[in-house]
């Protein structure tokens, strides 16, 4: 409970939520932190887009009402909401509008972004709205995740102000990544039903376009982002704050890092049902069983003298893999095995099918979804190769750290927050870093790991501190616990 005991009222909207909907981290998050807040004993509902991926008798999802007029510039569409339930505790409702959600992908497909994504997010944030009140349920905190929610601050301090049902509302906006923007041309104002007035550079203009996201960062009762280092790195620079860290130092006061966690119910290789033998810390030897079972299962060479690199990643460059490609020749000459698992960008597909043809005795390429392989390729591995060009938080390394894979990173946002060099001589440390952002030190900090690799005592009590690490949703709960109150506390100023 927060102070006082006092139970709140969460809606949690998110354009993806696991276990309906995934394109990345964000849908991780949106999975597992309501139910943490749920843990704690408040009120926690969640909202999102009824795509197509989302079966309506695979999740028992049912209709709550058929006919919600909202408006999309001179348009009226009628919207169904559907009410399913995650972890059969938390209710889950689905803005169902056909023409914009039942379509294969999510947000586009790998030859880009689909054109009427405005549109698809405007009627989300507004349906939304609606939604709520047609049902009855008055959240206290409305917490919004990335440029698809960020229409909805804009909305309750606009269209809806007056509206006696919103006005004690409060909003949280988390930034999972800030590159990601939602910034369309001007028109769009009018789709949204907003004035002149909130086309300036104050407010959602940015650049001649209407930005989504920073209308959510000026709107926004308190802002956050997935890591400490991230949350200051974004205020800095043009590098990391892609036009916004104008925008992001004058909001700083209101600004913060909560660490995203890991859920160690599905990640956790003393008992995950998808590895080859279930492992405890001190257990080297059984990891080392995963790690024959991933390389006979790719038809690589077992030999375990040699460690397995694994990435398992959005194929974006945002991820390193600009850097990973310029040195796969000299990476690939190393006494290693590669396996990766992924999809995203089209030049990656062809780029990592072009390495597994050149290399098949050494490497393994999955250019696809597979959740299963996931949680082999974490247990099975040696090294987790995670070298981003800037990294929100972070999962992957979380994860590594959980089953015991010595994870090589980029030392930026969460990445920063959660890898320390690894030291032979003091045994501190639980990975490897990068001395910057390049092919080079990429390849110097394999051979690094590698190196300690064959040093079977060091690399015993490297494992074992990767493995007594604990990132749980616990702790990053009780600090979002506290950002919600300090949102109603500012709102009530206002």
């Amino acid at each position: 409970m927060v102070p006082g005991g006092v139970e709140l009222k969460i809606l949690f909207t998110s354009s993806e939520v696991v276990p309906f909907a995934k394109t990345g981290g964000l849908a991780d998050v949106s999975g597992v932190l309501p139910r943490a807040i749920k843990a704690q004993g408040h009120d926690v509902r969640v909202v999102m887009p009824k795509y197509k991926v989302v079966d309506n008798q695979k999740f028992g999802l049912r209709t709550l009402t058929k006919s919600l007029s909202i408006p999309v510039g001179e348009e009226i569409a009628i919207v169904s909401i559907l009410e399913g339930e995650l972890e059969r505790e938390i209710p889950v409702y689905f803005i169902d509008y056909k023409p914009y959600f039942e379509r294969k992908e999510l947000y586009g497909t790998p030859e880009g972004a689909y054109e009427d994504n405005a549109e698809r997010f405007i009627l989300f944030s507004r349906a939304l709205l609606e939604a709520v009140k047609a049902i009855g349920f008055q959240p206290d905190v409305i917490h919004c995740n990335d440029w698809q929610t960020g229409l909805i601050p804009v909305y309750l301090k606009t269209l809806y102000k007056n509206d006696p049902f919103f006005q004690r509302m409060a909003t949280v906006l988390t930034i999972h990544n800030i590159a990601y923007q939602g910034t369309f041309p001007k028109k769009t104002l009018n789709l949204a039903g907003l004035g002149e007035e909130e086309f300036t550079p104050e407010k959602l203009e940015f650049h001649g376009q209407v930005s989504f996201l920073k209308g959510g960062l000026v709107y926004a009762d308190v802002l956050n982002t997935v890591s400490v280092a991230y949350s200051k790195e974004i205020q800095c620079s043009p590098e990391f704050g892609y036009g916004l860290e104008g925008v992001l130092a004058h909001r700083g006061q209101d600004l913060y890092g909560i660490l995203n966690g890991v859920d160690y119910d599905e990640w956790n290789p003393a008992k995950d049902q998808f590895i080859a033998v279930n492992y405890t810390i001190g257990e080297i030897d059984k990891k080392m069983e995963c790690k024959r079972a991933l390389l006979e299962e790719n038809n690589l060479p077992v030999d375990l003298e040699w460690p397995l690199v694994g990435i398992v990643s959005r194929l974006a460059q945002q991820k390193g893999l600009d850097i990973i490609g310029e040195a796969i020749d000299e990476i690939m000459d190393l006494d290693l095995y590669f396996i990766l698992l992924g999809t995203g960008e089209e030049e990656y597909h062809k780029l990592f099918s072009r390495i597994g043809k050149k290399y098949s005795r050494k490497a393994a390429i999955h250019i696809t979804f597979d959740n299963r392989l996931a949680h082999r390729i974490y247990a099975g591995c040696d090294l987790f190769l995670m070298p981003s060009r800037y990294e929100p938080c972070g999962l992957g390394q979380l994860i590594s750290l959980a089953y015991g894979t010595a994870s090589i990173v980029n030392p930026t946002g969460g990445l920063a927050d959660t890898i320390e060099e690894f030291e032979s001589e003091t045994g501190k440390g639980n990975g490897f870093l990068l001395s910057e952002y390049s092919a080079t030190a990429l390849v110097n900090a394999l051979k690094r790991a590698i190196t300690v690799y064959r040093q079977k005592e060091a690399w015993q009590r490297l494992v074992n501190n990767m493995m007594e690490a604990n990132f749980s949703w616990a702790t990053s709960t009780k600090e979002y616990l506290k950002l919600y109150q300090k949102a109603i506390d500012k709102r009530g100023e206002n």
